[in-house]
């Protein structure tokens, strides 16, 4: 008997009545920039160096590794508080520590394909998830779209947000990283390195919560709180229950200050309950087997919003070339915020509109 084919990433419904029309997104390196903002400046004096770099085509841990070696220490000595995209031109921090790289050995050191842009002492090493947000610059080309529906749906973004899918990066090319998931939680082949096995789960949790998020947007309940809901703060990892819907709670989330939430699997009960529970159970039904490696592999339940905030979105179009620049808090993906606009040829987003 052989085995069983892995489910490919679930088809995204979209939020604000379907795409304006088509373009191209990274038709260029320079049409993809981010600009990671930590939030808080360094403390002048300590044991680490926080390092800016500015990296093109290459990813972050190419990065961590190379200033590992500068700096003659082990790879998990450099910190950084986020993952960027190999396919951008990007702007991260790291710190590594000072004992055998002084300040001043930092200043203008490049590598293949990154270079310092500042460095300053700091007491801290960098953690994951340590940053505010993130800075974008995306430019779509070869736009083919109708002008007054592309600026309507720019407006309710900007006014609602737009739903926090995981980008297709996090399944990996061709849904790689999914697909090894499903290799290993069915006993095929254990990815080797603690890296790969990471990839794996983040995208076996990606799917499902991806899963989730489509059915709430088909159903017209990803921007609104049920009975029954776990709720976030907005900008914090603070949760709560939400037993009934009232007029307080309505107001809020109206305003983006709370958003409902879909899971990270993981072992332990499900938070929600009543309606949204029988809707999660549905919508992850053809991932089970990853949800149940997610069990194994040790992971606990979390929450991540539905929905994310869209902050200080500015938008040109000249001609068939639309210049879009906004603010996501961390852990957000920009291509989730373009995925409303357009359909993209070259783009990895299973579709469903």
């Amino acid at each position: 008997m052989s085995d069983p084919e892995p489910p490919g990433p679930p088809l995204l419904q979209r939020a604000h009545g379907g795409p304006a029309g088509t373009g191209r997104l990274r038709a260029q390196l320079e049409h993809f920039l981010v600009r990671e903002e930590l939030g808080f400046a360094a403390d002048g004096s300590g044991d680490h160096v926080l390092l800016r770099v500015r990296k093109e085509a290459t990813n972050t841990q190419w990065v961590a590794r190379c200033l590992a070696r500068q700096a003659r220490v082990g790879e998990r000595d450099v910190g950084y508080a986020g993952l960027k995209d190999r396919h951008a031109i990007a702007e991260q921090y790291f710190t590594v520590p000072v004992r055998h790289a002084p300040l001043a050995s930092w200043r203008d050191y490049a590598g293949d394909g990154f270079r310092v842009l500042d460095a300053a002492l700091t007491r801290r090493k960098l953690r994951r998830g340590a940053h505010r947000g993130n800075a974008f610059c995306v430019v779509v080309s070869e736009l083919d779209a109708d002008r007054e529906r592309l600026e309507e749906i720019l407006a309710r973004i900007a006014a609602c947000g737009a739903p926090n899918y995981f980008g297709p990066q996090r399944f990996g090319r061709a849904g790689a990283n999914l697909r090894t998931a499903w290799e290993w939680f069915n006993g095929q082949q254990v990815p080797g390195g603690r890296a790969a096995r990471s990839f794996a789960l983040s995208a076996a949790r990606a799917a499902i919560f991806n899963a989730v998020l489509a059915e709430r947007v088909r159903a017209g309940t990803w921007n609104r709180l049920l009975a029954g809901d776990v709720a976030n703060l907005a900008n914090s990892g603070s949760i709560f229950g939400v037993d009934s819907v009232d007029d307080a709670l309505e107001r809020r989330c109206s305003e983006l200050d709370l958003h409902p939430t879909g899971p990270l699997w993981g072992a332990g009960p499900l938070p929600v309950s009543g309606l949204v529970a029988e809707l999660e159970a549905d919508a992850i039904r053809a991932y089970q087997p990853l949800a149940a490696g997610l069990v194994r592999g040790g992971l606990e339940q979390e929450r991540r919003a539905l929905r994310t905030a869209v902050q200080g979105l500015d938008w040109t179009l000249e001609g068939t070339q639309l210049r879009l620049e906004f603010k996501l808090p961390r852990g957000t993906f920009a291509t989730a915020v373009v995925h409303e606009l357009i359909d993209d040829p070259d783009g990895a987003w299973p579709d469903a509109d």
